[in-house]
């Protein structure tokens, strides 16, 4: 394949081009040594990622944390080379032997960015179209909090959201769901590049893409702009200039490049993207740069004095912003405290003593219910919780009363309207978490917990703050039948590592959950739950105190012959199975366990404290048994259900499916008759 001429630029603009050059050669040598990666990409874009860190982004490397800066967000996460060399040009703490260590055990530069990994990376990049909704969530942390703390003459919060996605991630359905929430509620500060390359793996997009990513856009609410060649930089900063000319409407620059840049053979073509280049068309591509240098990895002298001379220029509007700080807090301190304490991430003290207390009347509610008593109870006391529902307010009950909503007229709004955008969601939520000073919480029936997966699990994986309330958590919601009833949801889940999901058996639990979820900083928390009445456990002392642990010990006798165990709603039926089994002379104890990933996390005496040794167990959950083998072990049993629901009403659907307090106490006959044989 021919390669597109590649224009020699003015000589008074040698040093620019070297620049761009080096982060592609090293991209380049990046993926050439670990032979594996994607070097077609940042070989295009690196005029684009110039243009952003020396000319537009607000950032200093020497504070990559710095509050107000401009976030940039690499959806099409697999170029990550391009966001490396990038950061290392422009003198963050990331050093030329990380970017040698591409790929490797314990580098910098894993194969897609990770946040709190890599030093100036937002967040982490790589199944696509994510990076799309986790800027999303950035501009709308960015527009509530300016709403909240900004005061005439003295905008602390002012910042944009860069993101750079390709064509995959447009493909993917979560981009549409952000698109569409993001033009809807007019985030002028949100500033997106597609990346149109007109290549997948597979081939041309051809093969399975003809939209108008344009009009798609602007039916969205986006404004829609054009730069016909990337390498045009003049081009990069008029529409930057425009985009940030309408404040009303979030931009999208439809931004032509070719993928390989400069490879002979290469070039637009899907071998470009996810494979080294290999050696010698790496130096006919180095040779078609113009490039000099023979070692791979060099960063000429000349090209990383510009980058840093450039970015010393951007670096400066932090210093400008610290002299805007100290007269913002000394003209207004309550807020200035109340924004670094939001920033970082401290809860006021009241939030324990603001927890309402419950009694055998207002406790007798489905948790859904009880949960939304206890948001309104504490919402005063934690003002950086903010959310809703995907258009399931008043099902989830994740309304704030009184509070205003967040739209485009009410940015400081804290009530949520996501829309049927579950998985759009979660990203936005992600988002918001990764931006700070907020605490974000979605909520949708635990059934769709499935549409969002994919964004829960990089929650997880990032340790975000985010609280997710599930409702409709089991066979318990009755008519609306199997597509409606989740069974699997919560094995799943509770997969997931570093999510902590909480299933509280009445409203008190949920008080306690709804406390932990705020006090558990370092992950994602899923809140499980119910539609239908649970019984007030009567137990709050016992309850305050066990929940945070996992387990408890709910119910006891002297000498338990066998242990029941359960969350949610079915501690109940292990209550009542207690008391069968009481009724002929069988002493059992009962154990709530609200979040078995919290149990686990507590060391070994506390666990054999409430699961003694020898003491065979039962567990009922009405939901497939998988969480609970490692629980009862060998000797013990579990109720629970491995076929799909039904349509019937809750009490029906219990005794068709066995998840009864007689089917229980059965299972425990059986297991202690096991265990003494």
């Amino acid at each position: 394949m021919s390669v597109a001429p590649i224009a020699v630029p003015p000589a008074d603009h040698d040093v620019t081009r070297l620049a761009i050059d080096t982060v592609r050669t090293l991209a380049m040598d990046a993926v050439q040594a670990a032979e594996s990666g994607h070097p077609g990409t940042p070989m295009a874009l690196a005029p684009l990622a110039y243009a952003l860190f020396t000319r537009h982004l607000r950032h200093d490397p020497a504070a990559p944390h710095w509050v107000d800066r401009d976030r940039f967000v690499l959806s099409a996460g697999h170029a990550s080379m391009l966001l490396y060399g990038t950061l290392h040009m422009a003198g963050y703490d990331l050093p030329l032997s990380e970017i040698r260590n591409f790929r490797q055990w314990g580098s910098k530069t894993p194969g897609h960015p990770e946040v709190h990994h890599t030093v100036g990376v937002e967040t982490t990049t790589g199944p696509l179209g994510q990076g799309i909704a986790n800027a999303v969530g950035f501009a709308v942390a960015e527009a509530h909090l300016a709403a909240e703390f900004n005061r005439d003459g003295f905008r602390i919060v002012d910042h944009y959201t860069y993101f750079v996605a390709g064509d995959g991630c447009l493909m993917e359905g979560i981009s549409h769901e952000a698109a569409s929430y993001a033009g809807h509620f007019g985030l002028g500060k949100l500033i997106g590049f597609f990346d149109d390359n007109g290549i997948t793996i597979d081939g041309s997009t051809d093969l399975t893409c003809s939209d108008d990513a344009a009009k798609r856009f602007d039916a969205y609410g986006w404004q829609v702009l054009h730069v016909a060649d990337v390498n045009d930089l003049a081009a990069i900063d008029a529409a930057v200039a425009e985009a940030k000319a309408d404040t009303k409407r979030p931009t999208l620059i439809i931004t032509r490049t070719h993928i390989g840049f400069g490879s002979p053979n290469r070039q637009d073509t899907a071998k470009a993207h996810g494979e080294p280049l290999g050696k010698d068309e790496l130096a006919l591509t180095k040779a078609a740069y113009g490039w000099l240098y023979p070692e791979p990895f060099t960063v000429p002298d000349e090209a990383r004095a510009h980058w840093q001379a450039e970015v010393a220029h951007r670096a400066a509007a932090h210093s400008a912003w610290n002299v805007l700080w100290a007269q913002y807090a000394a003209l207004h301190p309550a807020p200035a405290a109340e924004f670094e304490r939001r920033m970082r991430g401290e809860r006021l003290p009241t939030l324990a003593t603001s927890l309402p207390e419950f009694d055998a009347k207002s406790g007798n509610v489905a948790t859904r219910a009880s949960s939304a008593v206890v948001l309104n109870a504490i919402a005063p006391h934690v003002p950086e919780l903010i959310g809703g529902s995907a258009d399931l307010t008043g099902s989830n009950l994740t309304l704030v009363k009184g509070a205003p909503i967040f739209n485009a007229a009410t940015p400081g709004g804290r009530n949520f309207h996501f829309g049927i955008r579950e998985h759009g969601m979660g990203g936005i939520m992600n988002g918001m978490a990764l931006h700070g000073g907020i605490v974000p919480y979605g909520g949708t029936f635990l059934v769709f917990a499935d549409y969002m997966r994919p964004s829960i699990r990089l929650a997880a994986l990032m340790g975000l703050q985010v609280v997710y309330v599930f409702s409709h958590d089991s066979i318990g919601l009755g008519e609306d039948g199997p597509t409606h009833q989740p069974v699997e949801h919560l094995a799943a889940l509770r997969c997931i590592p570093n999510l902590v999901v909480l299933r509280p058996a009445d409203a008190d639990e949920t008080a306690e959950a709804w406390h932990v979820a705020l006090q558990h900083k370092t992950g994602p928390t899923a809140l499980v739950l119910t539609r239908q009445k649970l019984a007030y456990l009567q137990q709050p002392e016992l309850i305050r105190a066990g929940v945070a642990r996992g387990a408890y010990v709910l119910a006891d006798v002297a000498t338990p012959q066998v242990v029941l165990m359960s969350s949610g709603s079915e501690v109940e039926i292990a209550l009542a199975a207690r008391e069968l089994l009481a009724a002929h002379g069988i002493a059992a104890r009962v154990v709530s366990a609200p979040s078995l990933e919290l149990f686990a996390k507590q060391d070994a005496s506390y666990r054999d404290s409430v699961l003694p040794r020898g003491v065979p167990r039962v567990a009922v959950e009405a939901a497939h048994p998988a969480s609970w083998y490692r629980w009862v072990g060998d000797t013990g049993a579990i109720v629970g259900i491995e076929t799909f629901g039904a349509s019937a009403p809750a009490p029906v659907l219990y005794k068709q499916y066995g998840i009864t307090a007689e089917r229980v106490a059965d299972a425990a006959r059986g297991v202690i008759a096991d265990t003494t044989s």
